[in-house]
Parts: C-alpha cells; structure tokens; sequence
C-alpha cells in the first residue's frame, strides 16, 4: 500500500518496467533502486496464459512455491528462505494478508486476468511497509485506467475438468477512466492423498475487480480500488482419530473484500512537494467443512488510514527527496467453531500507530542513496524501530554497483497469541515480534538488448515463533519465541536478452543456504520446503499474428518433515523440473485460438511430503481483443 502512493496509484500497471513502485515510498527507475526486484510485464502475463499468479511467481528468482496437491491448493511463498508469512502482498496497493489465516497470504486465490503488472522486491522491506515484509514484497496490479480503451474476454477448457472464462475492459480518457475485470475459474482437481482410488480435490474460483482514477485539475488525483475474491477448494486432511493424512472430505470456502481511496495533490514527480490522503479496508471470511457439516470459520477486519508528504529539491548537483509518512491501523479476529462446542471461540483486536521518514538521493550521476527509518507503536508489543539503507554507484552507464541493509520484523499471529484448542493447544500472549536482518551486495550490467545481475544476500533471523510440547500430564502445545538465531544466506543470478524485436528471453539461478537454530546452544538444521538449487527459464515471441510462450522452472533437492511417521522426522523430496508452453494465434484481427500445457515432462513431485501433484495437462481456448 504505502509505495503506491502519489501518482504511483495511477501508473503502476502500465509504468514500463524500468519504474520500479514497491521499492520505496515513492515509484523510483529501476536504475537508481538498490533493492533486489523483478518486474511481471502485462505482455508476458498474456503471453503465457498462465491462469494462477502462483505460477508465475515460480519463475522468479528467490521464491520457493509449496504447494500442498494440485492447482488451486493451498499455496506458500517462501522468499529467499523466510517462512511463509513472511512474505507481505499487495494488490493495488491493498495489503492482502489474511489476519485470520494466521497472517499469511491466500496465494491459492489468485488469478492473473486483468492484471497489468506484477512486482517481486527481495530481502526486509520492514522500514517501509511493516510486519510481514521480512522475505520481501509481491505486489500485483489493474492496468492504468486512462488513456486508450482496449478490452478482452477469454474461454477455455482442458484437463481435470478445467473451465475458465474471463473478461476485462480500460476505458478512460485523458481526465478518467476505470478498469475492470471479472474471471471465473472451476476444476474437478486430483485425487491429492489416494492414489487415484478416492475423491478428487478440486477447486472453484470467483474474483472481481475494479480501479477508476479521476484527474479533475492539473495536479490532483482522487481514486478508488476494489477487489472481490469467492474461491473454494476441496481437500485431503487428517484423520481424526489416528492424527495421520487421510483421504478426507474435507473442503473451504474463503471470501476476501477489499477497497482503497486515495486523493493527492501535486501528482507530478518533479514537483517541489505533494501530499495524499488515504484509507483502505479488508474483509475476510473463511469456513472449513467436513463434506457439507460446518466445523469452524475464521474472519478478520484491517483498517488503514494514512497520510504521505513530500518535499523535493535540488543542492548543487544533488537531487533530493524528502519522505514523511503516518499510519494508523487497526485490525479484529473472531473464530467460531462447532467441532469443539465453541470453546476455540475468539474475539481479539489489536492496533498500531507508525511514522516513517525516508530520503532519497541522486548524487549526479555517480551516486544513488535511500535511508528510511520506522518507528510502529503497537498496542501489544513492544514499539519496535526499523531501518532500511541502500546505494547504487554507477560505473558506468552500464555498470553499476549495488548495496543494502534491511530491518524486518512480524507480528505474531492471532492464534500465536490467544489460540485454544481444548487438549492440544493453548496461546502465548507474551510473545515477540519475530526480527531479522539482512545484507545484499550485487553488481548490474543494463544495456539496449541484455540486462544481467549477481546479488549475494545474507539475512539472519531471531525471536523465531516456534511450536513447542509441553510435558505431563496434559502435553499441551504452544508458541514460544527461538532463542537462537536461523540464518539465510545465497546467491541470486539474473538475466535478460532481447536479441531481436518481438523476443525476450529470461533467466534466472539462486543458490540458497538456510539453516535454523531454535535454542542458542543448538545446532543449526537445515530449513525444511527450501531448495539450495531453482533455475528458471522463459521466453515469449511475437511477429504479426503468431504468439509463442514457453518455460523451464527447476527445483532442487529439499527437505521436508514427514509427521505421519512416529517420531516425526526429515525426509529427502526428489528435485524436479515443470515445462509449460503456449502458442496462440489470431485467426482474425480481434479473434485469437490458443493452446496451452502445463508440465509437459509429466514430472511426478511433491512440495510437500505426501501430496501428490497434477500430471501433464493440455487447454485450448479463444481469446478475444479489441484495442490491442
């Protein structure tokens, strides 16, 4: 949310990809950032067809994706091996983590239709958005409303029963606009846990979403954004009675509304100085069933209210922009329940009040500096200072040098803090937030036709939110804060080449190295569900009416704990490497047929230990145009 303030509200989608939005608080060139960050353009969205962001997210470098069965199956991102809600999202600058699913964003319930732009920043981002922004940054947005109309509409069919229709429509001028979109996604899924012999998983997904920007003088902007998410899924869980994975009917059904406004004034980003106002509201629901008997259902409230100033000016041949930025946030939890008689019922509310500084500056062309500090003043922990310094010196105007230090931190969840569960759990309402520190350095060459980087990261993590066992006579579990310290640390290799008009050619290696300590005087294990090795490879080419899309996603060796075995221990997951392809061709100026596959290979894996993942699949589809 914070860094789409401004003008960013307004051209985050369509900004070339040399704008980078989420990188600070206000958009900066991709050139003068030192963040680590990845850039999703519409034209590689469309051209890969993929219908789920999770699978575009797997192409990037430092993302590690589990996902627990096949398509539509709850999904975690691991950035650079933080854990799962670690990882802060943002559609359209809405902040999207679920504060009734433990913090953690339903990645699962996201699809790419009408999207025009998504944004990846790597390492602790806490100095400028906050909890859950440890990993990093992923950050998904509508198309610019203004300018030219265009509009599509799209429909498929294909393996596991799959059916997808969706539609989007920019419509705007020079003055307003507003964009829209709607898609629908149904699937019979897999047979996650067994093995072919019981029900299939599948899942079925409703989103609607809307941005509509109004420019009624020369330096003011109000918006207004919304988004609206119906997905359900069925899945295999535990037995109850001997505690193991079971072929179980269990299924979800999940609701996510959200809306944002904002209004600035002095929009342009060479202004001496502008201003915005803004509040942003999400609504959760989530209900767990066993076949179609109720069993529990979370919900969760999160207000935002805020306001940014920013001051710009030059000294000698310095440029300089100065960031000022307070929030207020509030957020409620209630858990209802029928399978333990009510007795896991919660009503819980917490609130926070933040001021952030940040100074960004160009020292001619040599020298690009970004300092930011946040101080939040939580209602139930202790205030918590962060911090965030990076510099880029450019060599020469290809190479550059990059650096920076991160702060990051996490509040614990709901359940962390006030969970009950009658024999099993109870909460900690002592807990810290979970804190860490990072360090990258890397080094970027950009010329017309190849962009290449090598960053080297090291983040270390403490007051780690553990699950622990007590002893006799009860056994009950908790959360506790680690007193040792998890280390992440790797190297990340990235590039890009655009040999001739039409084709663009991407790649990317990481090496990850993570180890967690949970006691100071205990040894460090490996991290379980993080690869050492992942390799990506994609490209897209167009010439007239022909479109081809391919690639490549490599995942090492990694571990993961098995806890249907007694004791539960660590077991090895086989590496694996998913092929997906596209080929789309317009048979008439606004008409295109298209065919799409997802692992080709036919490579057999798991992300996680025990469920099973889909096969080869094939779709075929039309895709409608006008205005492209």
């Amino acid at each position: 949310m914070t860094a789409f303030l401004l003008f960013a509200a307004a051209v985050v989608a369509d900004s070339p990809p040399d704008i980078i939005v989420n990188a600070a608080l206000v958009p900066q060139l991709a050139e003068r950032a030192s963040a680590s960050s990845t850039v999703i353009p519409e034209a590689k969205i469309t051209a890969l067809g993929e219908p789920l962001v999770t699978d575009l997210l797997r192409l990037t470098p430092g993302v590690s994706v589990s996902a627990s069965g096949g398509p539509g199956s709850q999904v975690q991102i691991r950035m650079r091996g933080a854990e799962a809600n670690h990882t802060l999202l943002f559609i359209d600058g809405i902040q999207f983590n679920d504060p009734a699913s433990s913090d953690e964003a339903r990645f699962e319930s996201l699809t790419s239709n009408g999207l025009g732009r998504i944004e990846v920043i790597r390492g602790p981002q806490s100095a400028l958005f906050g909890s859950e922004a440890l990993g990093g940054v992923v950050a998904l947005d509508s198309p610019d409303p203004l300018g030219k109309f265009r509009a599509s509409a799209q429909a498929s069919y294909g393996s596991l029963d799959t059916r997808q229709a969706s539609a989007s429509v920019v419509s705007g001028g020079d003055k307003a606009g507003i964009t829209a979109s709607g898609s629908w996604i149904k699937s019979a899924g897999i047979d996650i846990l067994g093995g072919g012999h019981g029900d299939k998983d599948g899942y079925e997904n409703r989103t609607f979403s809307f941005k509509a920007i109004a420019r009624p003088g020369d330096i003011g902007e109000f918006g207004l954004t919304g988004r609206y998410i119906d997905y359900r899924a069925q899945f295999d869980g535990i037995d109850p009675n001997t505690f193991l994975r079971a072929d179980t009917l269990d299924n979800s059904h999940a609701i996510t509304k959200a809306i944002r406004g904002w209004a600035t004034l002095g929009r342009d980003p060479d202004a001496p100085w502008s201003g915005t106002l803004e509040a942003q509201y999400l609504h959760s629901d989530n209900e767990n069933f066993n076949d179609r008997t109720f069993l529990n259902r979370t919900s969760g409230d999160r207000l935002r209210i805020s306001a940014q100033g920013v001051s710009r000016f030059a000294i000698g041949g310095s440029k300089h922009s100065l960031i000022f930025r307070v929030e207020r946030e509030d957020e409620s939890f209630t858990r209802r329940d029928v399978d333990n008689f009510g007795l896991t019922d919660v009503d819980r509310d917490r609130g926070r009040t933040t001021v952030i500084g940040e100074w960004q500056a160009s020292f001619g062309k040599l020298i690009d500096t970004d300092l930011a500090v946040r101080h939040d003043n939580f209602s139930d922990f202790k205030d918590t200072t962060t911090l965030r310094a990076g510099a880029v010196v450019h060599l020469t105007p290809q190479l550059a040098l990059t650096g920076s230090y991160g702060d990051g931190i996490a509040q614990p969840t709901f359940d962390d803090l006030f969970g009950f569960f009658p024999g099993s759990y109870v909460g900690n309402p002592d807990l810290r937030p979970e804190q860490s520190r990072g360090f990258e350095a890397g080094v970027r060459w950009r010329s017309p036709r190849f962009d290449l980087t090598l960053t080297a990261f090291s983040n270390r993590l403490k007051d780690e939110i553990l699950l622990v066992f007590g002893g006799p006579p009860d056994f009950l579990a908790t959360s506790v804060n680690a007193t040792g310290k998890s280390r992440r640390r790797g190297i990340e290799l990235t590039g890009e080449w655009r040999p001739v008009p039409g084709l663009v050619i991407d790649g990317d290696y990481t090496y990850l190295d993570a180890n967690e300590q949970k006691a100071a005087s205990g040894a460090r294990v490996r991290e379980v569900r993080r690869p050492k090795h992942t390799a990506n490879l994609s490209a897209t080419y167009t010439a007239d009416r022909l479109t081809l899309a391919g690639s490549v996603a490599y995942v090492g060796k990694r571990v993961d704990t098995d806890f249907d075995l007694s004791p539960a221990k660590n077991v090895t997951l086989h590496s694996y490497a998913l092929v997906s392809a596209r080929v789309a061709y317009r048979i008439l100026p606004m008409v295109e047929l298209f065919v799409r596959g997802d692992n080709l290979g036919g490579a057999r894996y798991q992300d996680l230990v025990g469920y099973r993942t889909a096969g080869r699949t094939v779709y075929g589809g039309v895709r409608v145009a006008l205005g492209e």
